[in-house]
């Protein structure tokens, strides 16, 4: 008798597993139609305007930069702890009302011209904003630290789903204190950036320097391709410079950026057409510090002593403790690494787009949550790939289709890969335990 309830049973659960992947093919099915609808309609407004298509994937290139400031903080800190910290967009917030302050009452930015007032401009410029940056990724390492020492540690030996109720908690409590009129009011403010805006035309870089530019990414691709094939036939030198990430990242970045350069020269060229690209020097700037720091995480993650305590702490907890390592100090370190990226990332979105909002980190730090699992949460390359691509999603579906349709389309895309590839783009798939 037991025999045969046993056997019903097994039988109803495979006929749910097989219902279970008919329904998860049709889903499939179904947005895999849709995405080629939103490409066909974005193709076909982009062969119209070949100029306002390019001139979108630069913006989007921009707001992707930002985003992955912040998408690093969610993917590192779910790597250590396993937490997803739903907070950390409103860290992102604080840093960028820090910078206001610092910029509006203290004027921090011109703080080279008061001490030395024959400082060459551009310079005094490049100090003080890199001044205020420090000043929020410094403010914001400290409340995330704090956050995980009163708010998330207490509740490490508990299921998940209490940190994450708490994730949730202290982000509320961040955007509604935040709103209080002796905080930071409930008004939207105008920001003032720490240096002056304008915007760059092609008189301004002389061709010859496009033209060095572009031979230089074409030889970092070139490079790359080399290495990647003497590599593979197991030659010791090539093998241990491409475990260098900064080599690594230069030359995929390098060729990553002669791909778009010739893409831009080439289009109109075919098409028959001439349009010029709009960038503004802030723009530029914006690109150059996500980009160093990007570089400067890398480091530390791969080549530093704390960096090794992170991966280890990562892989096995228990086993990090016996080595003598010290989790609990290991874990802060990450969580103030994260909470001082998103504070360069809400300075740069700031001066990208000149207003703040106590309410302003709730989107960014959703898409840039939503770009981290794309790229596959708990790495940090495939972080700064779903961010470049949320990104460009995002700015492309305002762009030809419709402004609603930015925030739809980013999260149908999140959809997708997980029900495509759930582990993200750079993520593992998890082993199975025998």
């Amino acid at each position: 008798m037991s025999i045969t309830i046993e056997a019903r049973r097994m039988e109803q659960r495979m006929l749910q597993r097989r219902n279970g992947v008919v329904l998860n093919r049709i889903s499939q099915v179904v947005f895999a139609l849709a995405g080629i609808l939103v490409l066909y309609v974005v193709g076909r407004a982009a062969a119209a305007n070949l100029g306002v298509f390019f001139q979108q994937v630069l913006n989007g290139l921009q707001l992707g930069f930002i985003y992955a400031l912040v998408a690093l903080g969610y993917t590192m800190v779910y790597g250590i702890v396993r937490l997803i910290n739903f907070a950390h967009g409103d860290v992102f917030m604080v840093g960028a009302f820090v910078s206001f302050f610092t910029i509006s009452l203290l004027n921090l930015h011109q703080w080279p011209l008061t001490v030395w007032p024959g400082m060459n401009p551009t310079a005094a410029m490049v100090i003080g904003t890199v001044t205020v940056i420090l000043g929020s990724m410094l403010t914001c390492a400290l409340l995330a630290v704090t956050m995980e020492r009163f708010a998330y540690r207490p509740l490490r030996a508990m299921p998940r789903i209490a940190a994450l109720i708490t994730a949730i908690g202290v982000s509320f409590f961040l955007e509604y204190f935040g709103g209080l009129p002796f905080v930071f009011t409930n008004n939207y403010i105008t920001y003032p950036r720490p240096f002056e805006v304008f915007v760059l035309n092609a008189d301004m870089v002389p061709p010859a320097w496009l033209g060095i530019l572009w031979g230089m990414c074409a030889l970092a691709a070139i490079a790359y391709g080399v290495l990647k094939v003497m590599g593979n036939r197991g030659n010791a030198q090539a093998q241990a410079w491409q475990r260098n990430p900064l080599l690594q990242f230069g030359m995929l970045f390098g060729g990553f950026l002669g791909v778009a350069l010739t893409i831009i020269w080439l289009t109109p060229q075919l098409a028959r057409t001439h349009f010029e690209l709009t960038a503004s020097n802030a723009m530029l700037i914006i690109m150059g510090i996500s980009v160093v720091l990007l570089v400067i995480l890398q480091y530390i993650v791969r080549y530093t002593r704390i960096g090794k305590a992170m991966r280890a702490s990562a892989y096995d907890k228990p086993t990090s403790r016996l080595m003598g390592i010290n989790v609990d100090l290991v874990i802060a370190a990450t969580f103030a690494l994260a909470g001082s990226l998103a504070g360069a990332g809400g300075v740069l979105y700031a001066t990208a787009y000149n207003r703040i909002h106590h309410l302003m980190g709730i989107i960014p730090g959703l898409k840039s949550f939503v770009a981290a699992v794309i790229g596959g949460i708990g790495s940090i390359p495939g972080a700064f790939v779903g961010a470049l691509t949320i990104g460009l999603v995002e700015v492309l579906s305002a762009g030809f289709i419709s402004s609603p349709m930015r925030d739809a389309v980013a999260f149908s895309l999140l959809i997708i890969v997980l029900l495509i590839r759930p582990q993200g783009i750079f993520g593992e798939a998890p082993g199975e335990k025998v």
